[in-house]
């Protein structure tokens, strides 16, 4: 596929993947709010969500049934009782964890090309989560309890054994689902308040009115995001790792031949990296080639995502050689015997297009013509998709029907009802994908003004207008005559419009250095050094992470403890009732949650969010603070503030126009 170019757009560096100065803030914002407010529903979309919403409701139907008849629908048996829902599951983890590491891990490490891919990875990290998270609650035959799993002081005074992988499951899976919906959201905020202010219909202005919460991206507003956004990013990194090592240990805590290895953990890891990233490029290659998205998902990002995906390939080909090389050099006989049945057994043609798809096929990464390809990269990552999910197959499968003895071997195969849970996941999935990609923006709009920003250091966007005369807003409405000191047209303050952020953080600090105490800057992302410049010395949002992550952790621990020993003592196999390396799964998790829940708390009550009300809003022009101008209030309740005197100093500072904020 060849990108086809605008001629009228500026110009991308396809040296770095990133815009090039001739992009302004406006043209970044209309560009991606654009695909959701005014591009029309056409029919290639219009075809997909029909196809899939129909896979979904069959999706639905089937569980239905499965309530109804059981999981002998399934061809599930002894010793193979897990079978396809339990590969799905880890199919599915995996998948999701690309897109908390391109959001979490690649911010940490200030990668400049995630910013185009990371918004729509998010949502494929929830989406793939929650498909995953179906399948354990449908196999357990008894699916409305599953909430066994989880600890509360019910009344046959039962509470979850701590030491069963099953239970860290629960507890990883639902710290990842949750964490990963904050981290998302919390750099959604934003750009939900850039399609309020650009939004045609006044319900559309409602709808994503709520849901920003009345974000008006005040300085101080954009300092606890970023801390909070980079302290959950910092938090979710470990839980990228934690949660497919958990996952692994319910295979390698067993003694089961092919599961009981110490290099599952990491094997797991890099095998859910790979599926994941190959998802992404499902994913963004017919999403740019849709939407007409080449500037923003380059060649340069295809290229990045397949050589971590070459990368992550070669890890996932020395753990299938670690598995062998141990089997046989360990000398065990079960071992050995469930390897060469891997290679001559019943589900050999699964195991052989296992390493094709995920060792021989990869290997074309290394030509960069295959890397820059889209059509290629497409082809290519429908097939390692699918090589992954046969390697959960094998792993699941093949492990259990050939055990340790002869006696209690025997096959699954499965059925109809198998394939259609598969099926039925996967366009759950894709649905979910296509009304995202349609009610919220697939590219971090603020994320990518941001980059821009930094991409045109030498010289202002293109969509700064000129300076004009410094007067009041053409058009403001004056409070009416005789109701100065009423409660509703009482003066808030002045407002002053700049083009750039140079401008605003020069009349800020000017304005504080005038004496003005009660300041607030507007801009349309995070400006550095503009928290300080209103007077916002003191960000608390990483103490009070710390504070939450180190409660959560200590009160999962308490709750294990006390369970354990005191409230419900069970002797298991003779050891001791404090076991506290049993406990460390959950209390980890429990302590990524704290924080995270925590930082996120910060950025809500610290801001006085929602507040859908505020008098800058009824500002002339003041929408533009969410696409591309700057705005410096002076609050009338600052012991300086002087009607005129303040209008004089504003106009001296050279704005864009002035205007009057009445509450």
């Amino acid at each position: 596929m060849q990108p086809r170019s605008d001629p009228s757009a500026p110009p991308v560096s396809r040296d770095i993947g990133v815009l090039r100065a001739g992009w302004g803030y406006a043209s970044i914002s209309d560009k991606i709010a654009d695909l959701v407010l005014t591009r029309p529903l056409r029919g290639p979309w219009l075809a997909g969500f029909a196809i899939t919403l129909a896979g979904t409701l069959v999706l639905l139907g089937s569980m239905a049934y499965l309530f109804v008849t059981g999981v002998g629908l399934w061809g599930i048996n002894i010793p193979v009782a897990w079978g396809f829902a339990i590969a799905n599951c880890v199919w599915w983890i995996g998948i999701g964890h690309a897109g908390t590491f391109i959001s979490a891990v690649l911010l940490l490490l200030r990668q400049r090309w995630r910013t185009s891919i990371n918004r729509f990875a998010e949502a494929m990290t929830l989406f793939a989560a929650a498909m995953a998270g179906l399948f354990p609650v449908l196999h357990l035959g008894r699916p409305w309890f599953f909430y066994w799993l989880a600890p509360y002081p019910d009344k046959m005074n039962l509470w979850p054994q701590w030491r069963s992988p099953l239970v860290w499951d629960f507890f990883a899976i639902g710290t990842y689902i949750i964490v990963s919906f904050l981290f998302w959201y919390l750099g959604l905020i934003p750009d939900l308040a850039t399609l309020r202010d650009r939004a045609g219909t006044r319900f559309k202005r409602v709808a994503y009115g709520l849901f920003a919460l009345g974000w008006r991206g005040e300085a101080r507003h954009w300092a606890r995001h970023a801390s909070a956004y980079l302290l959950i990013a910092g938090l979710a990194t470990p839980l990228v790792v934690s949660v497919h090592s958990v996952v692994s240990l319910d295979f390698a805590i067993g003694n089961t031949p092919g599961y009981h290895s110490t290099i599952f953990p990491p094997y797991f890891v890099a095998g859910a990296l790979f599926s994941g990233f190959a998802m992404v490029l499902t994913l963004a290659i017919p999403l740019r080639r849709a939407f007409q998205l080449h500037d923003f998902i380059t060649d340069v990002h295809l290229d990045h995502a397949a050589k971590v995906l070459l990368a992550t390939g070669a890890l996932v080909a020395y753990g299938y050689l670690c598995e062998t090389f141990m089997a046989f050099y360990s000398g065990d006989t079960y071992e050995i015997a469930m390897t060469q049945d891997r290679w001559s057994g019943a589900y050999a043609p699964v195991y052989w297009s296992m390493l094709a798809c995920n060792v021989v096929v990869p290997q074309l990464l290394w030509w960069r013509r295959v890397r820059r390809s889209a059509l290629a990269l497409f082809l290519l990552s429908l097939v390692i998709n699918l090589g992954m999910w046969m390697e959960r197959v094998t792993i699941v499968v093949q492990s259990l029907h050939h055990d340790f003895l002869p006696s209690s071997w025997g096959l699954f195969v499965p059925t109809l009802w198998d394939w259609v849970f598969l099926l039925g996941s996967i366009s759950a999935f894709a649905w979910l994908f296509l009304v995202f990609i349609r009610v919220l923006p697939a590219i971090s709009i603020s994320e990518m003004r941001l980059l821009v920003k930094e991409s045109a250091e030498e010289g202002p966007p293109t969509d700064v207008p000129p300076k004009a005369d410094a007067a009041p807003a053409a058009g403001a409405v004056p409070p009416p005559a005789g109701a100065e000191a009423s409660d509703t047209h009482r003066p808030w303050g002045l407002l002053a419009e700049f083009g750039t952020a140079q401008e605003l953080l020069r009349a800020t600090r000017a304005a504080r250095q005038a004496g003005y105490a009660h300041v607030e800057a507007y801009a349309p992302f995070h400006v550095e050094g503009l928290a300080q410049a209103v007077g916002f010395a003191r960000n608390r949002v990483a103490l009070a992470t710390l504070i939450g992550a180190l409660l959560g952790g200590a009160l999962g621990y308490f709750m294990q403890w006390y369970s354990a020993v005191v409230d419900y003592p069970v002797n298991i196999g003779g050891r001791p009732l404090h076991s506290w390396p049993m406990f460390v799964p959950v209390a980890f998790e429990l302590t990524v949650l704290g924080g995270a829940l925590t930082a996120f708390a910060m950025v809500i009550v610290g801001n006085r969010l929602p507040d859908l009300a505020h008098p800058v809003f009824s500002a002339p022009d003041f929408e533009l603070a969410t696409r591309n101008r700057f705005f410096l209030c002076l609050r009338a309740d600052d012991p300086a503030f002087d009607a005129q005197r303040g209008a004089a100093w504003l106009d001296g500072q050279g704005p864009l126009r002035r205007s009057e904020v009445f509450r």
